[in-house]
């Protein structure tokens, strides 16, 4: 049997990581022994923030991310009063929906998933922004159009005051393209030790 001398390489190349800030919010009536409003956020999966209707306070999840108020003192008050106005909102728009849907009692459940997600290596950037109404779709944003996107007949009439609205178009280029991906830099630079902990995304090459 003839030996093979030949000696066997592995090359190794680093992938680039895509990071995620996500945010889901839920306005409810008539559920037994939960809040009425419920506002958590996540990078990487991981629970970073929590907000609900009834401690009407924002606050950490993960000691790291106590860090940003080194540069940013009021962050955390900041990010109340953005909660509880977000929870009036909701809390609106939930009522509205009942009247759509000719809803009078029951359980009736809004809920609201947006966020972006930034490639560390290119630094591409995507936002999204969607809403479902007792489990079901409702209304979502288009981020290359910037209008929105009715899944359901009862939504159209919130889709064309919201086309309309050129305050809401511009906040949202703005927030989804430069604020959402801006502090889901500073989340993940501060959390870097636990949100790296499992390493990044690898892919390996052998030759003999």
């Amino acid at each position: 049997m003839k030996q093979n001398n030949k000696k066997s390489s592995c090359c190794c190349f680093l992938l680039s990581v895509i990071h995620t800030l996500q945010y889901f919010s839920t306005a409810s009536s008539q559920v037994p022994n939960f809040p009425e409003y419920v506002s958590v956020g996540y990078v990487d999966g991981v629970q970073i923030s929590h907000y609900d209707s009834n401690s009407r306070k924002a606050e950490a999840k993960q000691d790291w991310m106590n860090k940003i108020t080194a540069e940013d003192p009021k962050y955390w008050q900041r990010q109340t009063e953005i909660s509880v106005h977000n929870e009036l909102r909701d809390k609106h728009n939930l009522e509205v929906r009942k009247k759509r849907f000719n809803q009078t009692g029951g359980v009736d459940i809004l809920q609201r998933m947006s966020g972006c997600e930034w490639n560390d290596e290119t630094d591409e950037v995507k936002g999204w922004r969607q809403e479902g109404y007792d489990g079901e779709d409702y209304i979502s944003l288009d981020m290359k159009t910037w209008t929105f996107t009715a899944a359901k007949q009862q939504a159209f009439p919130t889709k064309l005051k919201w086309d309309q609205n050129k305050h809401l178009l511009e906040y949202n280029k703005f927030y989804y393209t430069e604020i959402c991906p801006s502090y889901l830099k500073k989340y993940v630079n501060n959390g870097k030790e636990v949100l790296m902990r499992t390493g990044r995304n690898t892919t390996c090459t052998f030759t003999f």
